[in-house]
């Protein structure tokens, strides 16, 4: 892996969906997501259950979790519109940045907080643990975090801090995608469910069928 000042400091932006902008405020940008999709994966969506619950680690509280559950009239038509949006949303919405984009923004910001010379070996180390850490997030994610750290910040950041602004940068359309997955799940159980119910009359219709039967 090239090291950090190897990389451009001024990456292209990657091209997004039509349906995704994100400059929006998170809120407006799952709105229209939602309201891209077809009338009747909207209406699963509003009709699921939400229940929520405490989330605690070792540093304590640390805020509250969303669980969502589908309604109880999941079809796998509506499993397949899942699938078809969720692929969508993985692909051109939630697609990693890449390591150009990611290592290049990495050495723009830490630029701005100037630190003490380190060796080309442990430099490189440096670039592959950004790289690693961040890696599974996308590029405009990315960008807001370094933007409001640059904002807000008068100290150079930790892997682990920006981290936690990619993570909340996206949470949004994380939860989204998450609900898209419980969707396809409750109509592909719902297909097996029919197959079974089906089986035994599949079954005995052809006992009946049967020679002295």
């Amino acid at each position: 892996m090239a090291n950090l000042h190897s990389l451009p400091t001024q990456p292209t932006r990657p091209p997004v969906s039509l349906a995704f902008d994100p400059a929006l405020p998170a809120a407006r940008r799952r709105q229209s997501l939602i309201d891209a999709l077809p009338p009747a994966l909207r209406a699963v969506l509003d009709g699921g259950r939400i229940d929520r619950r405490s989330r605690f680690t070792e540093d304590g509280f640390v805020g509250i979790v969303e669980d969502w559950t589908p309604p109880d009239n999941v079809t796998p038509r509506h499993a397949l519109l899942a699938r078809q949006a969720l692929n969508e949303l993985v692909a051109d919405i939630l697609v990693p940045a890449t390591p150009n984009h990611l290592l290049g923004r990495v050495l723009a910001l830490l630029s701005h907080y100037p630190a003490k010379a380190t060796s080309p070996d442990v430099e490189q180390l440096l670039a592959m643990d950004w790289a690693d850490d961040l890696g599974e997030f996308p590029a405009w994610a990315i960008d807001h975090a370094a933007r409001s750290w640059r904002r807000t910040r008068k100290w150079r950041p930790s892997i682990a801090e920006i981290r936690a602004l990619c993570e909340d940068a996206c949470a949004s359309e994380r939860a989204l995608a998450d609900r898209l997955r419980a969707v396809v799940q409750a109509g592909e159980a719902a297909s097996g469910s029919a197959a079974d119910r089906s089986a035994p009359r599949a079954l005995t219709a052809t006992v009946r069928r049967m020679p002295g039967v």
